[in-house]
C-alpha cells in the first residue's frame, strides 16, 4: 500500500488568460506556496468570445493547481486574487477544492513524521 498523507489540504486552481500563469505562480510562492502546476485549455464563457473573419475564436487559458495546507490558504488565495485581477470581470477566475488525502508528496511525509 502506498504512504498518503491526510493533512486537509487544499486545492487552489485558478483559470487564467494565457501569459498570467507566470505571475500567478511567483504571487503564490511569495505568499507561501511551494509550487503549481499548469495545464492549459480553451475559453468559452461570457467574457472570452471574440469574433476574427466571421469564425468564433475561443482564447487560450491557463490552469494552475496550487496546492496547500489550510492554514496557508488564505494568504495564498488573496496572493492569487490580486495578481490576476481576478476581482474584476474578464481576468478569470479562481476556486478551493478541499483534498481528502495525497499521496507522492514525500517531502511533508517526512516534516510531519
Amino acid at each position: 500500500m502506498n504512504e498518503s498523507v491526510s493533512l486537509k489540504q487544499k486545492l487552489i486552481i485558478t483559470i487564467v488568460k494565457k501569459g498570467v500563469a507566470k505571475i500567478i505562480i511567483k504571487a503564490s510562492k511569495q505568499a507561501g506556496a511551494e509550487g503549481a502546476t499548469v495545464l492549459f485549455g480553451t475559453g468559452t464563457g461570457v467574457h472570452e468570445a471574440k469574433r476574427i473573419f466571421f469564425l468564433d475564436m475561443d482564447p487560450e487559458k491557463e490552469v494552475v493547481f496550487t496546492l496547500t495546507t489550510k492554514e496557508a490558504l488564505n494568504q495564498i488565495l488573496d496572493a492569487i486574487v490580486g495578481a490576476g485581477k481576478l476581482n474584476k470581470p474578464g481576468n478569470g477566475i479562481t476556486f478551493v477544492i478541499d483534498i481528502k488525502k495525497t499521496a507522492g508528496i514525500v517531502h511533508l511525509l517526512r516534516k510531519n513524521a
